[in-house]
Parts: C-alpha cells; sequence; structure tokens
C-alpha cells in the first residue's frame, strides 16, 4: 500500500543523473520532426501487414526484460525504410521493430513536476506489439518482427464483415502489451486511428482519442467470430497524490509490472525517450532485479553491453555509453566478434557514482547472451538495477516529490493572496 499522507516537510529525493537535461532537449527536439508523420504511419502500417514472418519461432523473452531490451537509439525518420525492412531477417528484423515502438527509459531521478506534466498508469506483464487493422484483417507483431496473431476485430476495417465503414485501406496502429491469462490486448497507446497520425500528437491528445474512439468500435466486447480478442484500455491516472496511490495499489483485472509515466507533452517517438519511464518495486511487480538464465538473482550485478572494435563494452543509447572494456587476449579466448552481446558481473565494491556517472570497475566476462536479445542494455537500466540493490528509488521518493510541488504551489498562492 502507498503510505499515508505525510503532513511534515517532505524530502526531496536528490537527483544522481541527467535525465532530467535529457528530458528537456527531448521536447524541444520534437518540434523538428514534424514534417512526416504521416507518411510514417503509412509506412509502418503497410510493413506490419507485409513484412515476413521471420522468425518462424518466437524466441525466449524473460519478462523482466521486456521493458529494458529495447534499443536507446533514437532511430531518425530518414531511417525508416520498409522496403529495406522487408528483406530483414533475424536479428536484423528485431532491431528494426524495436525502433518503431516509443519505449520508456528506468526512472533514475523523479521528474521535478511530476504531478503537474506527467501521467501514471500500472503497467501489464505480457508481450509488447503493434496491432494494425486494415483491409478487412488485424494483425499484432512482437518486437522481433514475428507475427503473434492474424484475426479478426472489431477495429477499423478490421474483419471482413458487412458493416465495416470507410475506405478499407484505411488502417489503424494500436501500441498494445498481450496479456496472456486472459487473452487480452492492453492499449497502451494509439499511434494511428482510421488513416490519421498521432505520432505528432501530444500524450495528453492521444490518450484521449484512445478512450474516446476505441469505445466507439465495440473493440472492447467479448470475442465473437468477427472479434477475435478483446482490447481494452489502461486506466491512466494524472500523477498526483490520488492517482499515484491508485495505479501503484488499486486493483486492475491483469497482472501488474511496474509502472508507466507519460510525459503529457510528449510525442510518440520512436526508440527510448526519457519523456516515458518506468519504475518497479517488490509490491508492483514481480520482476525488479535481473535474474540470470536460470531465472535466479545473482549476487553481483550482471549488465549485457556490446562489444566494439577497439575493445569497449558499450550500452545501447544514442550515443553509447562505455562501461568498460575487454582486453584482446580475453576477446581472442572466448571467441567473441565486434557487435557481440555480452554479459558481465561487476564487483559491488568497485562500482562507484561519480558526477552522476557510473564507473563499474573492474568487469569479469560471464559469457555471450541468448539469441533472443537484440540490444545491449541501456545505460538508466543499468542505474536503475545498481540503484535498486543499493539505494532504490522507493514509492515514498514519488510520493516526497509531489508532495513537495503541492506545498511550493500552495505557498506561492499564499504569497500572492498576501500581496493582494
Amino acid at each position: 500500500m502507498a503510505p499515508p499522507p505525510d503532513h511534515r516537510r517532505p524530502i526531496k529525493r536528490a537527483a544522481i543523473s541527467d535525465q532530467q537535461r535529457r528530458r528537456e532537449v527531448a521536447l524541444r527536439l520534437q518540434a523538428d520532426r514534424r514534417s512526416d508523420a504521416q507518411n510514417r504511419a503509412r509506412q509502418l502500417a503497410s510493413s506490419v501487414l507485409s513484412l515476413g514472418p521471420e522468425p518462424a519461432t518466437e524466441p525466449e523473452v524473460e519478462p523482466e526484460q521486456e521493458m529494458s531490451e529495447a534499443s536507446g537509439q533514437l532511430a531518425g525518420r530518414s531511417d525508416f525504410d520498409p522496403v529495406r525492412a522487408a528483406r530483414l531477417r533475424g536479428p536484423e528484423v528485431r532491431k528494426w521493430f524495436a525502433r518503431q515502438l516509443m519505449l520508456p527509459e528506468w526512472m533514475v531521478d523523479v521528474p521535478p513536476s511530476l504531478d503537474r506534466d506527467w501521467y501514471v498508469f500500472p503497467r501489464p506483464s505480457g508481450k509488447r506489439c503493434f496491432v494494425v487493422s486494415s483491409n478487412g484483417t488485424t494483425i499484432s507483431r512482437l518486437r522481433n518482427g514475428s507475427i503473434l496473431h492474424r484475426f479478426p476485430s472489431n477495429l477499423p476495417n478490421g474483419a471482413r464483415a458487412k458493416d465495416v465503414s470507410g475506405p478499407a485501406s484505411s488502417y489503424s496502429i494500436l501500441d498494445c502489451i498481450f496479456h496472456e491469462p486472459d487473452e487480452t490486448y492492453y492499449v497502451i497507446d494509439m499511434v494511428c486511428w482510421r488513416g490519421y497520425s498521432l505520432y505528432d500528437c501530444t500524450a495528453e491528445f492521444r490518450f484521449f482519442w484512445l478512450n474516446s474512439k476505441l469505445s466507439e468500435t465495440g473493440a472492447s466486447d467479448p470475442p465473437s467470430q468477427y472479434h477475435r480478442y478483446r482490447f481494452n484500455v489502461v486506466q491512466i491516472y494524472e500523477c498526483n497524490l490520488a492517482g499515484l496511490q491508485a495505479s501503484y495499489s488499486g486493483q486492475v483485472p491483469y497482472v501488474k509490472d511496474g509502472l508507466l509515466f507519460f510525459n503529457k507533452h510528449a510525442h510518440y517517438q520512436a526508440g527510448n525517450t526519457p519523456l516515458a519511464l518506468v519504475w518497479k518495486d517488490n509490491v508492483c511487480s514481480q520482476y525488479v532485479l535481473d535474474t540470470d538464465s536460470k531465472g535466479q538473482i545473482p549476487s553481483q550485478q550482471q549488465v549485457v553491453l556490446e562489444l566494439q572494435n577497439d575493445g569497449n563494452l558499450t550500452t545501447s543509447d544514442d550515443p553509447p555509453v562505455a562501461l568498460g572494456s575487454l582486453s584482446r587476449d580475453l576477446i581472442a579466448q572466448s571467441g567473441l566478434r565486434v557487435g557481440n552481446l555480452v554479459r558481465v558481473a561487476i564487483k559491488d565494491e568497485r562500482m562507484r557514482l561519480v558526477d552522476g556517472k557510473l564507473d563499474l570497475g573492474e568487469l569479469q566476462l560471464v559469457g555471450k547472451t541468448n539469441h533472443s536479445r537484440a540490444f545491449a542494455d541501456t545505460y538508466s537500466k543499468v542505474l536503475f538495477q545498481h540503484a535498486a540493490r543499493h539505494a532504490p528509488l522507493r514509492i515514498e521518493d514519488l510520493v516526497a516529490s509531489i508532495q513537495s510541488n503541492s506545498s511550493m504551489d500552495n505557498s506561492q498562492a499564499l504569497d500572492v493572496e498576501m500581496e493582494g
């Protein structure tokens, strides 16, 4: 349960990274990405519907990696080439699709205006995917490019039914999480609706449209002949004390896997972005600390990094962050190649946080990762995992930040009233 209100002066946790600075930069850069939103949506819909289904067998993906394995690279719009994507196979398909989803960073520091500029909601545990409806069919694709389901639905032009309205070629794109226990697609964002792109719309507008438009279609109805899976909208809250409480400890019809936070002003940005954040603790998620290949939490933190030409081991951020290196002898002895993803263990006593940057000290090579991994860990994930082991960002810290902002607002209002 979230802690009861504390009427003492709240103490905000000090920032340990540059996450807020990068948030400000991301908001400024949004204006530069407005030009081809409609074309981008059209190409994504076409690619999801027509791209070859390889790999035929979906790789096993550990649930706790679902939000964190994806690329930190904020792929430019010029990289979006569906013709090239159709020729991709194996790992390249996974990388291409991973770069189309908007993926959250891990919350390392509490945003300063959490209660005013952010939404919060409990994240369903499951498989992240795009769902596209067009030409009388509906297709969902995982981040690795493989088809999860091909089925009829009540989404616009999602089934070959007599009562389909609008041009058959119009398409809709939803960002969803498929929750297997109840076979339901939980919709967390709307990218395109009946051919109208929402890439350059704020989260505030996208969530409004998501709630209003989806309810008009019958997509939330129980399964039927022309509607194989139910689509439910996740309840989204203002990130005030009541909203945080409801998200953290309220009852939901799915298994929770942490909390998701969206900046109200954020556009739908492909790749990893600090304008969306994921946060977890043991109350709202089964998967807080990473596990090894046997599902056990190792005694030392393990990190997945990518091997570079010079022997450096880097994150998947853009630009990548070098967190260590391997000697040429060790690389040769281990049979590693440039571009390999390797798992390394960190000796806790050697790991330090210096001026907001992690110094991992000596790294111990554990081995290569399995083939389901498309990307190295992001820097925010490494920081979050380190903090979770030693000084976790707690629900009390989020509450204190909101209370501090409320106290400041009340103080300013009182000052204005006294001056009047």
